[in-house]
């Protein structure tokens, strides 16, 4: 059976990255490790600390930075996370200074809102109805 231990985001500056998914979004850094230049730098959703890890990955890439500024441009997130109350969750977070580019939105079976990172990536937070 495949199961996801694993995905990624890719992050301008990791501790910058660090920062804003653990402080913001209120994940809990899982593992970091020196890698080279760089760290293998994951963070875990505090309701499944065993569960899957976001690794906050260099964007080091060249064929990173076209594709993100692509995304952004066209105004798409790179990654969704699931909330229990998306309206809530924006309130909170904005009280926390973070900048939205699509408040909460009815969509039928989904509320969603669109949130900034700081750190090249816009972020889609989504509750099922």
């Amino acid at each position: 059976m495949i199961r996801i231990h694993v995905t990624s985001v890719f992050v301008d500056d990791q501790a910058k990255a660090l920062a804003f998914y653990t402080e913001k979004l209120g994940f809990i850094k899982k593992t970091d490790v020196p890698a080279g230049e760089a760290r293998w730098l994951t963070v875990v959703s505090p309701a499944d600390p065993d569960g899957v890890e976001l690794l906050l990955e260099p964007a080091g890439h060249p064929a990173v930075g076209p594709f993100r500024q692509a995304l952004v441009g066209d105004g798409i997130p790179f990654t969704s996370f699931v909330v229990d109350d998306v309206h809530a969750e924006v309130e909170r977070l904005k009280g926390l200074g973070v900048e939205f580019t699509q408040e909460a939105t009815d969509l039928g079976p989904v509320v969603t809102a669109v949130l900034d990172d700081t750190c090249g990536n816009l972020i889609q937070i989504a509750t099922m109805k």
